[in-house]
């Protein structure tokens, strides 16, 4: 009753200030439900106590019981993943299958690399000292870019098809691949018995992402066949969904990456299955269906990023580091994105091209965009004396991500496409 209560508040909400932004801010839906969210944030914190003692209270309550981690990685994720994979063309992936599996791989570790290193050694000039243990936390964190912002954010950016395909595409996948670097390196930080060999890490991405991988194809396939059978459009929708909900829990008692589960899935349904399966009418109600679900959730989720706000104990205090570490990050991505597109010449005799020239690389370097995965992220970290930090700095880097890179890509793309 208490997770209905809370998810009624919080739909209740997004509502009233999806229709604020819509009547007055006129700014890209969820970014602006998001800036709302931190305007009444910020207005509780300074008026609440005094003007709204009882309410305030109860509220602060509410966000803080809100179990972020788990909502957001344990469910909301899943079918964000697979709404926004249900619509991505996967001829378009095919051309650039090698960039992509490039960017979301190797560029994510060598991003995470390099924000470590720098923040390990910058954090002393500005009067914190940070283990590089936890510096390499934060950068697994704070490297991959937010597929369900990405998607959220390109699309009502109005981005040119081709470039938000790129950008889209490396999101889809850097997220599984970030998500198990992350459980390591956290667990290497933590946990003391944790034997880190090259052998037990290593097997432990090729567990969860190859499995995740797999497990991801056989339920898409699986759910194009049973589909076909019957060509029904409410048939079809439940089959979806229980792919999304019984997949994840299936993922997890294999332990195997879901969220990369979830994205195959959701790229075979929307390109094998609606082909071979599925009537016109059955196609649309199944669009329509996810769109509406990806709109509502990424909704609630903008929404919560706004409040998280709330749960930052004092902001103030690292204003300065979350300053620098906006450029780090900036320059990490610019970095691990331009090292391996010149590597790319020496594919050429093998017959290996990009298609990614220097405005694309421009487009997907600012579109690297970071929210609540992120966040997410830093608040499974147990309590320590670094998770305060940390969880400030990463809200000060995606609260620059979301709304300045956000409010700008669009632009961007469209000024890079006016030169080509």
């Amino acid at each position: 009753m208490e997770l209905y209560y809370t998810f009624s508040v919080l739909i209740v909400l997004a509502s009233f200030f999806a229709y604020l932004n819509l009547r007055f801010l006129k700014l890209p839906g969820t970014i602006g439900i998001m800036i709302i969210a931190m305007l009444v944030s910020v207005g509780i914190r300074l008026l609440g106590d005094s003007y709204f003692p009882a309410t305030t209270k109860h509220f602060f309550e509410l966000i803080k019981e809100f179990d972020f981690n788990e909502i957001l990685m344990g469910a909301m994720l899943n079918f964000l993943l697979f709404a926004g994979a249900l619509h991505v063309n996967m001829s378009d992936l095919k051309e650039q299958k090698v960039p992509i599996m490039i960017y979301s791989t190797v560029s994510v570790v060598l991003s995470a690399l390099i924000i470590s290193m720098l923040l390990y050694y910058i954090a002393p000039l500005l009067g914190i000292t940070i283990p590089y243990i936890f510096c390499l936390v934060f950068g697994t964190l704070i490297s991959p870019t937010d597929p369900i912002v990405v998607l959220g954010v390109l699309k009502e950016a109005k981005v040119p098809k081709r470039i938000e395909t790129k950008i889209v595409g490396e999101s889809l996948f850097n997220d599984g691949v970030a998500v198990v670097m992350f459980a390591v390196v956290l667990k290497m930080a933590t946990d003391p018995t944790f034997d880190a060999t090259f052998g037990s890490i290593s097997w432990l991405f090729i567990k969860e992402g190859v499995g995740g991988l797999l497990l991801g194809a056989v339920f898409g396939f699986t759910a194009s066949k049973v589909m076909k059978r019957i060509d029904d459009y409410k048939v079809s929708v439940l089959i979806t969904l229980s792919i999304v909900m019984g997949g994840f829990l299936i993922a997890q008692s294999l332990h195997v990456s879901s969220p990369l589960a979830m994205v195959v899935a959701g790229l075979i349904i929307g390109n094998y299955g609606k082909k071979v399966a599925m009537s016109e009418v059955t196609k649309d109600y199944l669009e329509k269906f996810w769109e509406l679900i990806d709109e509502i959730l990424n909704a609630i989720l903008f929404l919560f990023i706004g409040f998280e706000l709330l749960l930052l104990p004092n902001l103030n205090k690292q204003l300065l580091i979350g300053f620098v570490a906006i450029f780090i990050v900036l320059f990490s991505r610019l970095t691990a994105i331009v090292l391996p597109w010149k590597f790319f010449d020496i594919f050429k005799f093998f017959g290996i091209r990009s298609a990614y020239n220097k405005g694309s690389l421009m487009v997907l370097v600012w579109g690297g965009i970071r929210g609540g995965v992120s966040i997410a992220l830093v608040l499974s970290m147990p309590e320590g004396e670094y998770k305060n930090l940390l969880l400030e700095v990463t809200y000060i880097v995606v609260l620059f991500s979301i709304v300045v890179q956000g409010l700008t890509v669009g632009k961007l793309a469209k000024r890079v496409l006016e030169k080509e």
